[in-house]
């Protein structure tokens, strides 16, 4: 069986992580979750510095503190995910972005990654006591919805967003407790706990 962790972004995967990136050039795909890595291709050693800023970020009107993590595979410590975790909210993100951006890498999407990734950011959450994650998507997107729904994602409304998604957009909420004891039996035995550069420790 696969297994899966989170990983803390450090020097030792700076190829690792600018392929990522450039995987989703490769096939013209959107880019989400990233916690803005492809404005840093350049400069991936002040992305870290970034990185470490806004886990200590003190929220105001236009930013919040966050937590960003690789999903890596177990068995060949490879990057298939990332996942952008805002541990309080603002206006501005209860209004589109919610608590969680997440995404997979286009040659590894399609083997249900994602739920994994969701799973493991639900946690990361709980640690931080976040009873309930705001999320949203694109209707145009159901990978990303439908992984919401099935960590027991509620859908609240769909709305057309003239504003920042230009699109429809669905928005969701999930309950953090009981998604997690409800998803338990089928993704604890694939998910590791966070890695922190390499070593394990706590969140």
């Amino acid at each position: 069986m696969e297994t899966f962790y989170f990983e803390v972004p450090g020097e030792s995967r700076k190829e690792d992580a600018i392929a990522y990136i450039n995987e989703f050039y490769e096939y013209g795909s959107e880019i989400n979750g990233s916690g803005d890595l492809h404005r840093f291709l350049e400069h991936y050693e002040d992305w870290l510095v970034k990185l470490e800023k806004d886990s200590r970020r003190i929220p105001d009107g236009n930013r919040v503190s966050s937590r960003t993590y690789f999903l890596v595979r177990g068995c060949d410590s490879h990057i298939v995910g990332l996942i952008n975790i805002r541990l309080v909210l603002n206006e501005r993100l209860k209004e589109y972005g919610g608590h969680i951006g997440f995404g997979i890498r286009p040659t590894e999407r399609g083997k249900g990654y994602n739920k994994t990734n969701l799973h493991l950011g639900l946690k990361v959450c709980q640690e931080h006591g976040i009873d309930t994650v705001l999320m949203d998507a694109d209707v145009q997107n159901p990978a990303s919805w439908r992984t919401m729904e099935a960590l027991g994602g509620r859908k609240n409304r769909e709305f057309y967003d003239g504003k920042n998604a230009h699109c429809m957009v669905r928005d969701y909420e999930i309950d953090v407790n009981e998604s997690l004891i409800r998803a338990a039996c089928v993704y604890e035995p694939m998910v590791e706990p966070v890695w922190v550069n390499g070593d394990r420790d706590s969140l």
